[in-house]
């Protein structure tokens, strides 16, 4: 309500006017008193703030991902986000450390440092992979998961500093990620088309003739020339997710579903590089310390299941104790040559 001010005079109408009707010569109050008093004044309000878009000021772990389409500058928001990690100061070795222990006891704000305090190894790691289908937001996105997978198993007292050991962590999310969201076959545009044909002349035969049809009746229906067709089977089988697709089957893409009991063929090529490479650096350090390790963590080509001390001690004749203190050591050296690399 307004204080009362007396009687106003109300001027006739004039060529000036406005949303809230004609323009009085009266001018009482201050310029945002008159434009609320304004029927038709609407308030408008400005672009939202790089801050508010993440969350809360405080928690810049996950960059703003292209994917959810923002509705600012993703150059500015990453700008913004870049700023603020690097507010965060880097931890010694004793730090380090010292959350770790917390984290092994359940202390929530100690992981949450030491991720925060290892950000910028996402990002410097992240730009790496650059040029591989994803952009920088969602690289980092997918490398901060690896980064907090990192931070929960860290062992503080391995010999080693978090981010060498992070860095193997945060590798193998991107990996990931590019793995399962880029198509790494590109099909032609004028053989897209032609599956899209396949497919709906070969329901629209299976619709006519009562059952599946042949290869020939469908590339005939089309004008395929035979020479053509080992072509278009090997496009087919390699093009969309990379399902194996017959051109006997009528069924789409998405009408295959994935058996989540079977270890995808990418999965097998990564657990195969993986391997390899543990071999290469089990083979710098003693034979007795790489036979428990092997054994530890079911290294063995993947023939068998991690063992527990007391198992391994039984095999190689050494007490619990005596096992893990070899295993440790040999993680040390372990440690030591990836920092070395």
């Amino acid at each position: 309500m307004l204080a009362d001010r007396g009687p106003v005079r109300v001027a006739p109408p004039t060529r000036y006017q406005t949303r809230g009707g004609p323009r009085t010569p009266h001018r009482w109050g201050s310029r945002t008193e008159r434009r609320e008093a304004d029927p038709g004044h609407v308030r408008i309000p400005g672009p939202p703030s790089p801050r508010r878009a993440w969350g809360h000021p405080t928690r810049p772990i996950f960059p703003p991902s292209t994917r959810e389409g923002p509705t600012i500058s993703a150059e500015r928001c990453l700008e913004t986000y870049l700023q603020e990690i690097n507010e965060v100061p880097l931890l010694t070795a004793e730090e380090e450390r010292a959350l770790g222990r917390r984290i092994h006891h359940g202390d929530l704000e100690a992981r949450e440092h030491l991720i925060r305090a290892n950000l910028r190894l996402v990002v410097s790691i992240a730009k790496i992979y650059g040029d591989r289908g994803l952009v920088l937001q969602d690289l980092i996105a997918e490398g901060n998961i690896g980064l907090m997978k990192a931070a929960e198993k860290f062992d503080p007292d391995a010999g080693c500093r978090f981010s060498t050991y992070g860095t193997w962590w945060i590798k193998q999310s991107i990996r990931r990620a590019l793995t399962n969201t880029v198509k790494s076959v590109r099909v032609p545009g004028y053989m897209a088309e032609m599956i899209s044909k396949w497919r709906t002349v070969s329901q629209e035969l299976a619709y006519l003739l009562g059952r599946i049809p042949t290869v020939e009746e469908v590339a005939k229906e089309l004008g395929i020339p035979r020479e053509s067709w080992p072509l278009l089977k090997r496009t087919i089988e390699t093009s969309a997710s990379g399902s194996q697709i017959s051109l006997d089957v009528i069924s789409a893409t998405q009408d295959t579903v994935e058996d989540e009991n079977t270890v995808g063929p990418d999965e097998q090529i990564v657990q195969s590089d993986l391997l390899l490479k543990l071999d290469e650096l089990l083979g710098v350090i003693d034979e007795r310390e790489a036979t428990i390790l092997r054994l530890r963590y079911g290294l063995d080509g993947g023939q068998g299941d991690p063992m527990t001390l007391k198992e391994i001690g039984k095999i190689v004749g050494l007490t619990r104790e005596r096992v893990r203190q070899i295993e440790q050591e040999a993680l040390r050296k372990l440690y030591g040559v990836m920092g070395d690399d």
